[in-house]
């Protein structure tokens, strides 16, 4: 294991402290993170609309993937409102308890849903097997998802499958303070991102993101 340690650190895979009993993750690992960003298609497809998308609504916008049980941040544009910038891009939160969760486990059959119960994040967060099916119920007849403060406490989520695979990979999300959403606001945003997923699934390979699909 030493030995292996040491040729990670060597390759910048690793880091150590100046005893040599401490390791982290190097900035390697940071590198070939980025290339993966800069080299995915869908991301660089993406990219342009989230920045149009948060121009117009003034909130932060996301792109995530499903891995897994969870959703890796992979993009990420910061509303004008917030005086400093938290990049969520290589994150990973459980698929149950965001928008960009649900709206990918939406896309999939109830029996691909583990056995619960579910971690909670907060205390809307929901833990059962039974709850989050009869929630994403109503995504699907939505055709977008709504996490009510189920991740982080003052902000709801509005979350977007991308079509252009079958079943979606990827989704956008808008995120905004209850304080700052209003019903009017909700509108405007739901509006916003359905015609964001629009242009972007027309962009995509296929022209119009593969298949004939269901939802609005």
């Amino acid at each position: 294991m030493y030995a292996l340690l040491q040729t990670l650190i060597s390759r910048g895979w690793v880091r150590t402290d100046v005893t040599g009993s401490l390791y982290g993750i190097g900035i390697h690992a940071l590198l070939t993170g980025t290339s993966y960003l800069d080299s995915d298609p869908r991301v660089r497809l993406v990219r342009p609309y989230l920045d149009e998308a948060s121009q117009a609504l003034g909130e932060t916008i996301h792109m995530a993937r499903l891995d897994g049980r969870d959703v890796a941040y992979l993009a990420t544009r910061e509303s004008h409102e917030y005086l400093r910038t938290i990049s969520r891009v290589g994150r990973r939160l459980p698929a149950h308890v965001g928008a960009l969760g649900k709206a990918l486990l939406a896309e999939r059959p109830d029996g691909d849903l583990p056995e619960g119960p579910y971690r909670a994040l907060t205390p809307n967060t929901r833990t059962s097997r039974e709850a989050l099916a009869a929630d994403l119920a109503g995504v699907r007849a939505r055709g977008w998802s709504i996490d009510r403060e189920e991740g982080v406490l003052g902000i709801v989520g509005f979350g977007f499958a991308l079509r252009y695979d079958t079943p979606a990979q990827d989704a956008i999300s808008c995120s905004v303070p209850v304080a700052r959403l209003s019903a009017a606001h909700e509108e405007r945003i739901v509006a916003v991102m359905r015609e964001t997923r629009a242009k972007i699934e027309a962009r995509a390979p296929g022209g119009g993101g593969g298949s004939v699909h269901w939802r609005s």
